[in-house]
């Protein structure tokens, strides 16, 4: 079996969880089975369509790691790779259908065609395109071409016809012809539309597997027309389900981020977004959800593709990008995070070498505690405030206990007198400080946290103290000892 799929998107906007998971499935397939992966562009809607958008779509692809052996960028022996290139292309089919007379110009107005819809609505029937103009006598063109009227190009559906559908994802799907009505392949001004191009290029192109969103299954009746008009032979299709929301309605805005680049702002992971967009419709042989791309690769194929709607859990993504963020090598993770730290008036670039080496030791303190690298600013502030004070009332409290004002001297007092501040020794001047006033753990680690951290939960504090270093801690100490005392 040789395998061409291709990703063809419309450069209109970011490219979206939804296109992204197509994209993937698709490179995904091509890659298991040894096959290429095409990228293209239809950018056939001119008013929307732009080279700014593009780009983001194919950073989008390159940051999640998938390339592409044919297509925009790449070249190719079946290009050129982007609609508004193959106008020529499109003309000369379109020609073919209009001389075979399997297709026909249409010169309705839209308020005819409108009218048409109504009345078809009124009657209780699906509104449709008629056939006005599938005879017009020579005396009705002249008299369209002396009013001006520029025609579209419409596809003579026949009538009485069942189109069957044998999807590798959704199984045998049909549809009525009678229901479709002529619908427009070239519009007025000579751009072809979606139903229309794609034929021509997947075929061009050889495409072998059409594995795309599941609402385009709609779209594929009027698609498959064209191949049987041409003696053309199909592609097979596969339409993936839908995405929905954690509400179970059609994601949106409402449900969180929808485009990767809003995913790669907020600092996940490329590695942890390939591994949840598989996920979202597809399941791996084993129980393990947590795996790389070679393994997923290994694994692909469209027969463990599942037919009821993906559910978008943001809860699922986060937990699976905080995996991948424990696993990740601190160096790396360091570079991801500076950008924010730098944004956020933290850090100024560039870094010392012995900065960076803090910087590292920071970010391994902290990578436990993050679902998402952008939110190091806020895991990190209180190791770049010059002071802290406990806010939420549970740290009120502890810090109103009897016993704080004296476990806060005795504590400064071993900070100020260590020699050496690693977590060995923080662990042992944590003991010391309980044994020598005889207090129980939790009296001493709790007030030392709130008056160090400003927080009740966190690191642990033989970690947190050496990363601070010893005059930011005593200082806290000094600060909080002031406030309690008074």
């Amino acid at each position: 079996m040789t395998v061409r799929v291709r990703f063809a998107p419309s450069p209109t906007g970011p490219l979206h969880i939804g296109g992204a998971r197509s994209a993937l499935f698709n490179w995904l397939f091509a890659r298991h089975y040894g096959g290429t992966f095409i990228v293209r562009v239809e950018d056939t809607d001119l008013e929307r369509s732009n080279r700014v958008s593009e780009e983001n779509i194919l950073e989008s692809l390159r940051w999640l790691g998938l390339d592409w052996d044919e297509g925009v960028e790449t070249g190719g022996s079946f290009g050129p790779y982007r609609q508004t290139e193959r106008l020529e292309i499109y003309k000369k089919y379109a020609q073919e259908l209009l001389e075979s007379g399997k297709a026909y110009h249409c010169y309705c107005s839209e308020d005819e065609l409108a009218l048409e819809r109504e009345e078809l609505s009124a009657k209780g029937e699906l509104p449709r395109y008629m056939g006005r103009c599938r005879q017009l006598s020579v005396q009705e063109l002249a008299a369209f071409e002396a009013e001006g009227r520029k025609p579209v190009v419409r596809f003579l559906v026949p009538e009485e016809q069942t189109i069957i559908i044998n999807d590798l994802v959704r199984e045998e799907v049909s549809f009525e012809c009678s229901g479709i009505g002529d619908y427009i392949i070239v519009k007025s001004d000579g751009v072809p539309t979606y139903n229309f191009a794609v034929v021509i290029d997947d075929f061009l192109m050889e495409i072998s597997h059409v594995i795309r969103a599941e609402e385009h299954l709609s779209n594929t009746p009027r698609q498959i027309l064209i191949y049987q008009a041409f003696g053309w032979n199909l592609p097979e299709f596969a339409h993936v389900s839908l995405i929905l929301g954690k509400d179970r309605s059609k994601m949106s805005k409402r449900h969180g981020a929808t485009s990767i680049e809003q995913y790669m702002n907020l600092g996940y992971l490329p590695e942890a977004m390939v591994n949840f967009l598989v996920l979202l419709g597809w399941s791996p042989g084993g129980e393990d959800e947590v795996m790389t791309l070679q393994q997923i690769c290994e694994q692909f194929s469209l027969e463990r593709v599942v037919k009821s709607p993906a559910v978008f859990d943001l809860d699922k993504l986060n937990w699976l990008n905080a995996c991948y963020i424990r696993q990740c090598p601190v160096p790396r993770l360091t570079d991801l995070a500076l950008p924010y730290l730098h944004e956020a008036g933290m850090v100024k670039m560039p870094v010392s070498s012995e900065y960076r080496i803090w910087l590292e030791e920071l970010v391994l303190l902290l990578r436990d505690y993050l679902d998402n690298m952008s939110q190091i600013v806020d895991q990190s502030r209180m190791f770049f405030d010059s002071t802290v004070v406990p806010v939420d009332l549970e740290a009120k409290e502890i810090m109103g206990q009897i016993d704080v004002p004296a476990v806060l001297k005795k504590m400064e007092e071993k900070i100020d007198t260590a020699t050496l501040l690693n977590q060995e020794t923080v662990k042992k001047i944590l003991k010391e400080v309980g044994k020598e006033l005889d207090l129980g753990g939790k009296k001493v680690f709790m007030p030392l946290r709130v008056a160090i951290t400003g927080q009740v939960h966190g690191p642990d504090l033989h970690k947190v103290i050496p990363v601070l270093g010893a005059e930011k801690t005593i200082n806290r100490l000094k600060d909080a000892f002031i406030r309690v005392s008074n």
